[in-house]
This record gives C-alpha cells, sequence and structure tokens, in this order.
C-alpha cells in the first residue's frame, strides 16, 4: 500500500509526534466515503465482505453491525470470530489487535490517539498514538471505552460503560471509570 512508504504514516504507528500528511488525508477521506456507503448495505454478508475489505487483516467470521466507524483500517487487525454490536468506533491512528472470539457490545470505542498535554503543542494539531491489544476471548460491554496503550489480557471481561485507563492481564472482569479488577474470571477451558 502506498500509505506504508509514507514517513508521516511511519511516525504515527511508531508513536512519533506527527502531522497528518496529504496521503494520510486521502486514505482517510477515502475510508470516510467507503465506510458512509457501506453502513448503509441491509445485506449482512455483502456489508461485512466490504468492510473487512478496508481492514489490514480480519479471520473468518467477522461480523459487524451498522455502524462501523474507523478511521484507516489499515492499523486494524482483527482475528477469527469477531462480532461487533451497533455504533462501534476504533479510531486506529495508531495500530488496533483484536485476538480471536472477540464480542463488542454497541457504542465501544478503542481510541490510539494520544494528544499531547501541553497546549502549545496541541496547537500545532500534532498528535502521537499508543497501540491497543485485545487478547482472545474478549467480551467489552456496550458504551465501554478502551484508551491508548491499553493491552487487555486473554478471558476478559469489561463492564458496559467502563474507561479502560490501564493495562488488565488474562482471566478478569473489570468495571468502572477507571476500570479496575471487579473480580477473577474463570480461566478458559
Amino acid at each position: 500500500m502506498e500509505i506504508d512508504n509514507d514517513p508521516a504514516y511511519q511516525q504515527m504507528i511508531n508513536g512519533e509526534l506527527y502531522l497528518e500528511s496529504p496521503i494520510l488525508q486521502q486514505r482517510r477521506r477515502d475510508v470516510r466515503t467507503k465506510l458512509m456507503q457501506y453502513n448503509q448495505i441491509a445485506d449482512n454478508d455483502d456489508r461485512n465482505t466490504k468492510m473487512k475489505s478496508l481492514l489490514r487483516s480480519a479471520g473468518d467470521r467477522f461480523f459487524v453491525e451498522p455502524t462501523f466507524e474507523f478511521s484507516y483500517g489499515v492499523n486494524i487487525r482483527i482475528g477469527n470470530h469477531f462480532y461487533a454490536n451497533h455504533g462501534v468506533t476504533l479510531c486506529d491512528e495508531g495500530l488496533i489487535t483484536i485476538g480471536n472470539d472477540c464480542k463488542f457490545g454497541p457504542k465501544v470505542g478503542l481510541y490510539t490517539p494520544a494528544h499531547p498535554l501541553d497546549p502549545t503543542v496541541r496547537r500545532t494539531e500534532a498528535e502521537r498514538t499508543a497501540p491497543i491489544t485485545i487478547g482472545n476471548d474478549v467480551w467489552i460491554g456496550g458504551s465501554a471505552v478502551i484508551l491508548p496503550g491499553v493491552t487487555l489480557g486473554n478471558n476478559v471481561i469489561v463492564g458496559a460503560g467502563a474507561v479502560v485507563t490501564h493495562s488488565f492481564p488474562d482471566n478478569v472482569i473489570v468495571v468502572g471509570n477507571p476500570a479496575r479488577v471487579l473480580k477473577q474470571n474463570a480461566p478458559q477451558s
């Protein structure tokens, strides 16, 4: 892909401060146009095939309800057997990796951009990213938000409305804002 050779793209996925280049701007415009079209398709197979074509990779049994939104698509890797309910947003300025057998409730958000805290730098429109990694067998409840740099282990359940600000290991249920461990989850069999 042309985007892979863009220096701004490399800075973006490496977590360095970057400004959006013309190549990145064009990719976002193209993806936005296609998402507007694809989210209107009523036929599940047709919609999901087209959505999947915009991602870096996605495994078998990929199913998303409309609306499914993302910034670039090329920074998203999804394993087998993925389901996303209505209104899911993946801000994939940074890399997003989602394991196998994951389910997202409605209005889940994964946000990789990390805007500068210094207002002088923020005014330049430069930003950086931090990747999000989701393990296997993860269920994220409705309206939960996963912030930049978070890794969720395998068999994690994120309660509805949680704001996940840091990483969690395997086999936990997390809830709240900021998210905290509610209890251990039964290990996978």
